[in-house]
């Protein structure tokens, strides 16, 4: 059994050597939040992204354009080359959950009322289009 995931691993590895991406952990941020900010740009061109990243009024709009700058100094990294206008685009976002910290704040009465201080995890996958049409 211990070799079969051993096997599994190599071939995770292998995978992740051919994807392009960067991950932000631990925004104390809502997931909700952020998910509002990874909707508007998933499936854009990466220059028109920074662009509504930008000029976007939201705070974590700032976080991922720094996160999508990682991401595409990545693909330049292994592809050994700087991008070209309209090659990569973001094929793949996501917003996970991260721990929430519970604190209490006092009420009337003698009672509590349960503060959830929310984060989350995003992950950014950059890639070329014609890899995408392979898929």
């Amino acid at each position: 059994m211990g070799a079969r995931k051993k096997i599994s691993a190599e071939k995770r590895k292998e995978a992740l050597k051919t994807m392009y991406f960067a991950k932000l952990p631990n925004v104390p941020t809502s997931p909700r939040k952020m998910r509002l900010v990874a909707d508007m740009i998933r499936g854009m061109e990466v220059n028109r992204a920074l662009g509504v990243l930008k000029f976007s009024s939201k705070e974590a709009s700032a976080r991922v354009e720094k996160l999508l700058r990682s991401a595409i100094a990545n693909w330049e990294q292994k592809n050994e080359r700087k991008a070209e206008d309209g090659e990569l685009f973001v094929t793949k976002i996501y917003v996970d959950g991260g721990a929430t910290l519970k604190r209490m704040r006092p009420a009337p009465q003698g009672r509590g009322y349960r503060i959830r201080k929310r984060s989350n995890h995003v992950t950014l996958f950059v890639d070329s289009k014609n890899t995408n049409d392979k898929n």
